[in-house]
């Protein structure tokens, strides 16, 4: 094996096995994390039907609170007060359907976020599977103009290979870099996750 091969080999196999260690369903899902597209209320969610409270954007107070709750500009520990404050107009008798739809809305704003993120996700791996293959292209141009016989008429100018070099390594680089970021990523839909149900919880404590 050409010696140029063996870093490029090395880096590839080190940087794919987080996701190597893992049963690979979905090419295009590099997390460890299993990929769920789209998230059910019913697992965090065991107050009144939401289909049966009402469109939560026809609300327009409860369809402002909802939109405050899911952004996550919002800490958690404003959300007590909020909801307290939006019980409190809202009285004993128009509570329930009232926080049911601001449970709908944060739900949908949620998980529609929470989609657009692994969308994304699946776009960076599909760029990071088109860049390694460009790379591995490209290993092997160099490396065969650097095996070529000097007698070979048909070899590259040394100067011609360098800039080859310099490509290679700069597609490798920007490889890694964004390999490195994958964990981050991929820690977002489950954070959505995370603030979904904590709010879910802190409503239906209000029911």
């Amino acid at each position: 094996m050409p010696s140029f091969r063996l870093p490029l080999i090395l880096t590839l196999a080190l940087a794919a096995a987080p996701a190597l260690a893992q049963p690979r369903q979905d090419p295009d899902w590099p997390c460890v994390q299993r990929k769920v597209p789209t998230l059910g209320y019913g697992s965090i969610w065991t107050g009144p039907d939401p289909a049966e409270a009402g469109e939560w954007g026809s609300d327009r107070e409860a369809a402002q609170l909802a939109r405050k709750l899911a952004s996550r500009r919002t800490e958690l520990r404003e959300v007590d007060t909020l909801l307290d404050e939006f019980v409190e107009k809202a009285g004993p008798e128009e509570k329930g359907k009232r926080l049911t739809r601001v449970f709908a809305g944060v739900f949908e704003i949620v998980n529609g976020e929470r989609s657009t993120v692994m969308n994304g996700i699946s776009r960076y791996a599909q760029g990071q599977r088109r860049l390694a293959e460009r790379i591995r292209d490209e290993a092997d141009k160099v490396s065969e103009l650097k095996d070529a016989p000097e007698s070979d008429p048909t070899k590259v100018a040394s100067k011609e290979v360098a800039e080859l070099e310099t490509k290679f390594n700069w597609d490798r680089r920007i490889f890694e870099e964004r390999n490195q970021s994958v964990s981050y990523v991929c820690e977002v839909p489950t954070i959505l996750e995370q603030r979904l149900g904590e709010i879910a919880k802190r409503i239906q404590a209000r029911l």
